[in-house]
């Protein structure tokens, strides 16, 4: 599976969230003595928000992760509480997984996976100090005195770092889950050079289940077929949900306590997610709507609690219990954790590299809310890539990047480097230019070769996606050539979905393309319907139904890969460059673009600019005797 094994060289990951624990074990299988540091051991895998995987943009992520080798969405599919495609509506491009899980069954079995795992050691110590010799990395110091030395470090401390709770006029120093915080390795990333912000994030209270009234809830079960992420076979669904709304009541008391509001008051400083806001951020924000609906979710199998996902907020414990007492089945509802906003530091993620490597700093890499992005999908995306490239980097070999054409990975990637954010960072379907190529079914087969590369996919696995391979490209074929004879139920069919009757038979490939015909609703009529697996069957439906698209938007990737194979490089003085904007110029040499393309997306970069930077490479390159195609 690997093509080299290192045993001298060691790389260290601090924090062991959704981000560290990606970075470890891909550091780890690739063959690095590697060492995982954590606050506490009852923070590995930890949840302390909504206990889900997926969702929408997020469940992309899940796929392309496990595409990659990561282990995620292994342990989601062992963890399920319920399974649900969302925007099932809509087209096959924004169709989202989302999985309940269950939240001490989910860290358990990543806790197992980590300390089984050769050439990795969990170590429960706080990391103080970053050690930086000449520009380079070189280890790591906990508050017990310990120096441990490194050839890389992955920074992944997700909402611990400096991080503070803050419920109502309460504040005090906490970790997520009011666990202990880590203090003091801001002030040494500070002395590196590092720019540190200030994020802020919350999470809603935890009631009792038998205090709810259920009866005047809906139900939100999962899907028939319990769809999972790392395999073709379903899940079963073992726990419902339920929706329920605020109202007039509940508008009112947040109306009357905003003066009691740290997120109003000015007791909170950091900026939150403008996706995720507070209850009562949304109240203001949006009062024209009566209600904001709310959905309760289980925590785990062997728990009372329940989860309220919508009803964030930072207000004191007494109006919290107020609110949740003036909804609709929580009227006797019993709260066994308040709701919190935690504030906490990150980096400006442009100070990074799209390797997720510091460009100041050799061999130190950020992850994760580290990078200012927020969620546990996000988290671990970059946990792989940063410790797949310190990996890369330590061997010689040429690092790992995803471009946003490829994945929506590269999207989250390339947007965090080149734009920076100013509030944590999301992923959307509709943040990509390419959703129509980056779908969940075809996550493997996007991503699977640089998984290869890295040494994470087994000889088994990939002689199983060859043998998928072959099987698609064949039932792609058969579809596009067997024609379903004329008949009474083909007439039907067509008149059905608002098509004239065909007068003859007519190509399955051709009836496909047309809207409101899926497979399903021919596949009596198929003479030669073989036994496909039906995740290869739908995949090919897709591909045949959306070819006109496809191809469309392929064009779209070839125009985009000119201007990222137009390398800018590093010691450009992008101040003497005549006819570019100072403003662009000053852009331009704070985040150092590695390519056009890269440069084009900096905010502030206007399309005069490209042209002038592209005039200047082909007179820069004319005069080393180069063709203008040779850049």
């Amino acid at each position: 599976m690997n093509e080299y094994k290192i045993t001298g060289n060691r790389i260290i990951v601090v924090g062991a969230g959704h981000a560290g624990i990606e970075a470890a074990l891909a550091a780890a299988r690739m063959g690095f003595k590697t060492i995982l540091f954590t606050l506490t051991m009852d923070l590995i895998a930890n949840m302390p928000c909504n206990p889900s995987i997926g969702g929408t943009g997020k469940g992309h992520l899940v796929f392309e992760l496990t595409a990659l080798g990561g282990e995620m969405g292994i342990s989601a599919d062992k963890a399920m509480l319920q399974s649900r495609m969302l925007n099932c509506s809509k087209g096959p491009a924004v169709h989202s997984l989302r999985m309940q899980e269950d939240r001490v069954k989910y860290r358990e079995i990543m806790r197992h996976t980590l300390e089984n795992q050769p050439n990795l050691t969990v170590i429960q110590a706080e990391v103080v100090r970053l050690c930086v010799e000449e520009g380079k990395v070189t280890g790591v110091v906990t508050r017990l005195g310990a120096f441990y030395t490194a050839d890389a470090v992955i920074i992944t401390t997700g909402t611990s770092l400096e991080g503070s709770i803050i419920i109502g006029e309460c504040t005090y120093s906490a970790g997520p889950d009011n666990t202990i915080a880590s203090v003091g390795l801001s002030d040494s990333l500070r002395e590196a050079g590092i720019k540190v912000v200030r994020f802020k994030t919350g999470t809603p209270a935890r009631v009792h289940s038998d205090s709810i009234n259920y009866s005047v809830l809906e139900k939100q079960s999962g899907d028939e077929k319990a769809v999972l992420f790392s395999s073709h076979e379903y899940g079963e669904n073992k726990r419902d949900c339920y929706i329920t709304y605020t109202n007039e009541k509940t508008h009112e008391i947040i109306n009357a306590n905003l003066h009691r509001s740290p997120l109003f008051s000015g007791n909170i400083k950091g900026v939150g997610p403008r996706y995720c806001p507070s209850i009562e951020d949304k109240v203001i924000r949006f009062a024209d709507k009566e209600r904001h609906q709310l959905f309760i979710e289980p925590l785990g199998e062997n728990t009372k609690e329940m989860y309220i996902q919508g009803l964030s907020s930072s207000m004191p414990e007494d109006v919290q219990d107020q609110i949740i007492h003036s909804i609709k089945g929580l009227e006797n509802a019993v709260v066994m954790r308040a709701a919190y906003a935690i504030e906490y530091d990150c980096i400006d993620p442009t100070q990074i590299y799209p390797t997720l490597e510091f460009k100041a700093i050799s061999g130190l890499y950020g992850a994760g809310q580290f990078n200012g992005t927020s969620g546990y999908e996000e988290a671990a995306a970059q946990g792989l890539v940063a410790g797949i490239n310190a990996g890369l980097k330590l061997v010689g070999k040429e690092p790992m990047i995803i471009d946003r054409s490829e994945a929506y990975i590269g999207t989250l990637i390339d947007d965090i480097v080149t734009k920076g954010t100013n509030e944590p960072y999301r992923v959307m379907t509709s943040r990509s230019e390419y959703r129509l190529l980056l779908r969940q079914d075809n996550a493997e087969a996007r991503l699977i070769e640089k998984g290869r590369y890295a040494g994470l996919i087994s000889d088994e696995r990939y002689a199983k996606y060859l043998e998928d391979k072959a099987a698609l490209e064949a039932e792609i074929e058969r579809m596009k050539k067997t024609t379903l004879p004329l008949s009474d139920r083909l007439c039907e069919i067509f008149e059905a979905a608002g098509y004239e009757k065909p007068t003859g038979g007519i190509r399955i490939g051709e009836v496909l393309k047309r809207p409101y015909i899926d497979y399903e609703k021919i596949k009596e009529l198929d003479p030669t319907g073989g036994e496909v697996p039906e995740y290869i069957r739908q995949r090919a439906e897709i591909e045949i139904k959306y070819e006109g698209y496809i191809k469309k938007q392929l064009i779209q990737v070839e125009q985009f890969k000119k201007l990222e194979v137009k390398q800018l490089p590093d010691d450009i003085d992008y101040t003497k460059i005549k006819g570019i904007r100072l403003e662009a110029g000053q852009k331009l040499a704070k985040y150092r673009p590695k390519s056009i393309g890269q440069a084009s997306r900096i905010s502030g970069i206007s399309p005069a600019d490209i042209s002038v930077l592209l005039i200047y490479l082909q007179q820069k390159n004319n005069k080393k005797g180069m063709n203008s195609n040779d850049f």
